[in-house]
């Protein structure tokens, strides 16, 4: 996959999770686990299923690193994966912890309405567990 295209997920579409079909149905091939550098700040998104995070950059003394998985997809599989991405969520370039720009998920702020703030936990699967025996 030489023109393969990045791609970071925080959510939804991590390995073994409710929609990582649609990276792997596309030709996605994980590459890497990372966190994101610490300027982000991740929210449970109202509405699903399946449920849905939100991540939104701000200022690194107002953020916190949040574990991400960075993917491989073909050009053509990354169009088709980004042409399905509903609003609020979108497409932009995530700053990570090894340096790496990739794009990646990113949340509009309006769609942070009813949303939960979960940066505490440091990631999706941290806070799926911490909802296990609620």
């Amino acid at each position: 996959m030489d023109e393969a295209i990045e791609i970071a997920v925080v959510g939804a579409h991590l390995s073994g999770l409710a929609l990582n079909h649609e990276l792997t149905g596309r030709g996605g091939v994980l590459r890497r686990a990372v966190a994101t550098q610490p300027c982000y700040r991740f929210f449970a998104l109202a509405g699903g299923p399946p449920r849905r995070p939100g991540l939104l950059r701000v200022a690194p003394s107002a953020g916190h690193a949040i574990a991400a998985e960075v993917w491989a997809l073909p050009p053509d599989g990354f169009g088709r994966f980004v042409a399905g991405i509903p609003a609020p969520l979108c497409i932009g370039t995530l700053l990570l912890a090894d340096g790496s720009t990739p794009k990646g998920f990113l949340v509009e702020p309006e769609g942070l309405a009813g949303a939960e703030e979960i940066s505490r936990f440091g990631g999706w699967r941290a806070f799926l567990d911490s909802r296990a025996g609620a």
